[in-house]
């Protein structure tokens, strides 16, 4: 099992939460909420209103998230859906436990006690320079007040 942390469309209440919970993707098992310990910029662009996580560290906000533990099956479904390596690429960071839910081995509850874990990340550096100058968010929801609606894969 791997841990991934999710800050888009993957979490719950999001568009694309349906694809964390279908486990003919694979399991992914909600471990807590998270931030990262690092500042990134998280930015909505392109004409689909897409949430990237610039990989910029020190740049913008503490970036707050999801932490699941997925199977093999689960992280290659998350590899293709994300567009890895070209769109984004999975990295590990270290992601601070604001809430942790999770049930395991004694070292994952030791890592959680610590309040920091190691997990996979989608962010990219393969963006458009401009996309550094977008407005910078420090957690995302498809229906925020930035009124950039996420469009569906579905419906591009």
């Amino acid at each position: 099992m791997a841990r991934v942390f999710v800050y888009g469309t993957l979490k719950k209440g999001q568009p694309n939460y349906k694809h964390m919970i279908n486990t003919a993707k694979g399991l992914a098992k909600f471990q807590g909420t998270g931030r990262t310990v690092e500042k990134y910029p998280l930015v909505i662009a392109g004409k689909y209103n897409i949430p990237y996580m610039l990989n910029i560290p020190g740049t913008g906000h503490h970036v707050a998230g999801e932490i699941y533990s997925v199977d093999d099956q689960m992280l290659r479904f998350l590899d293709e859906f994300e567009g890895c390596p070209d769109m984004y690429q999975r990295t590990l960071m270290r992601i601070e436990v604001v809430e942790w839910e999770g049930k395991g081995g004694a070292g994952e509850g030791r890592a959680a006690a610590e309040g920091i874990v190691e997990c996979f990340v989608y962010s990219t550096t393969t963006y458009p320079p401009e996309w550094v100058g977008l407005p910078y968010h420090d957690s995302y929801d498809s229906s925020g007040k930035h009124g950039l609606s996420y469009v569906l894969r579905e419906s591009r």
